[in-house]
Order: C-alpha cells, then sequence, then structure tokens
C-alpha cells in the first residue's frame, strides 16, 4: 500500500476545550487509486489529509506513505519530504503574487534539486503545456481566471514528479466549466499513475473519484 493509516488519532487542545478531529481511522491506499474524502464540516476530512502530508503530527497511531513513517518525521525533514513525494493543490491556489506563472512552478524544483537547474525551464513549460497553459506562462497569477490559477497550482505540484498529490476542496472557488476541467485533468493524471487524495463538499465530483470515503465525526462512515 502506498499510505497506511493505523489507529490514528488527532485531538485538539482549544480555550474551549479538547476536539478530537479523528478518532482510531485505519485505512489503506492502494498506488494509482484516485479518492475522494467526504463529510461535513469539522468531520476531519482535512485533517485526514494534513496528517497524510505531514502538515500536522497525530495524537496517537502511526502514518506511513510508502515506507516513510511520517509521525516519526522531525519537523526541519518534512519539508523535502514532502517535496519529493507529495503534491499539493489548495482551494485559494497559493500562488505567489510577483512571481509569474512559469515561476511558480519552476518554484519547488528548487528547493530539493531532483532535476538540474538547466531543465527547470523546459520542464516547467511542459507542464503547463499539460495543463493548457503555455500561453499564459510570462503572466502574473492576478492576470488568470480562478480555473486557470488552479490549474497553475496544480502544474506546480507536479513540478518534483510526485507519486501522490493530496487537494482540500479544489474546486471550492470555481465555476462548474473550469471544475470540469479540473477533475478531467485529475483523471487524467490518474490515469498516467498518479495516486490523488481529494477532500471535496461535492457529491457529483466525489462519484468521479475511485473511491469515496465518508467520514463522520472522526470516523470513517463508509469506505467504498
Amino acid at each position: 500500500m502506498l499510505i497506511e493509516l493505523k489507529e490514528v488519532k488527532k485531538i485538539y487542545h482549544t480555550p474551549a476545550g479538547h476536539f478530537t478531529a479523528l478518532n482510531g481511522v485505519t485505512l489503506s491506499i492502494g498506488e494509482g487509486e484516485f479518492v475522494s474524502i467526504v463529510g461535513k464540516s469539522g468531520s476531519g476530512k482535512t485533517t485526514l489529509i494534513n496528517l497524510v502530508t505531514g502538515i500536522d503530527d497525530p495524537t496517537s497511531g502511526e502514518v506511513y506513505v510508502g515506507d516513510t513513517p511520517v509521525h516519526t518525521l522531525k519537523e526541519s525533514d518534512k519539508a523535502s519530504w514532502r517535496g519529493s513525494n507529495i503534491g499539493i493543490v489548495f482551494q485559494f491556489f497559493q500562488l505567489l503574487p510577483t512571481l509569474t506563472v512559469l515561476e511558480n512552478v519552476m518554484l519547488p524544483m528548487g528547493l530539493i534539486n531532483r532535476f538540474p537547474v538547466s531543465e527547470h525551464t523546459d520542464r516547467a513549460m511542459a507542464l503547463l503545456e499539460l495543463v493548457d497553459l503555455t500561453e499564459y506562462a510570462h503572466q502574473l497569477p492576478s492576470m488568470l481566471s480562478g480555473g486557470l490559477q488552479q490549474k497553475a497550482a496544480i502544474a506546480r505540484a507536479l513540478a518534483n514528479d510526485p507519486p501522490i498529490i493530496a487537494t482540500d476542496e479544489p474546486t471550492g472557488n470555481l465555476d462548474s466549466k473550469s471544475a470540469e476541467s479540473v477533475m478531467v485533468l485529475f483523471e487524467n493524471l490518474v490515469q498516467q499513475g498518479k495516486t490523488i487524495l481529494m477532500v471535496t463538499h461535492d457529491p457529483d465530483l466525489a462519484k468521479r473519484a475511485a473511491r469515496i470515503i465518508e467520514i463522520v465525526d472522526g470516523k470513517i462512515a463508509n469506505n467504498k
């Protein structure tokens, strides 16, 4: 299995008291799967993604991605591990506004040096071609529509050729046409062997995935 969670619990301590976001979750996801993670607000969907990506740590339990026990990684090691293994696509794009689209896509390549510097521009342009954005390569993100910015964010997530794409409400700020183009792109990536974890509130989009995991009150209610 590419991703494994074993009896994972996550408790947040807040001024209002303790909140259990995940409560004893055990889950396996194989290589090349397209998985939707669904549930009401506060059910634990985003927490699950954050634990897989190492953005957050479990209170107890184990999280494995490939051969890596993510729950044991030091904070100083997480960024380079994440840069090699997981591409993250955010709801609000998170593109750097002062960099061109091309520069945004190139940026992760300079962080882990998987590819020679001499190849960065050509690789970034190839990724922009993959998402049909070559004509926007030298524009700033603010010049692009929301749908195009999300495609640029997906290209950036692919910069270091990670096996996993993790995305939290990737179509939440997009119109239906843009959302459809993003979903088609995800489906194409899965056909190329990528594993995609997608948190979504949209039941129609969730059905596009090969598997739907429903979380209710921090526990897996359905896994089909």
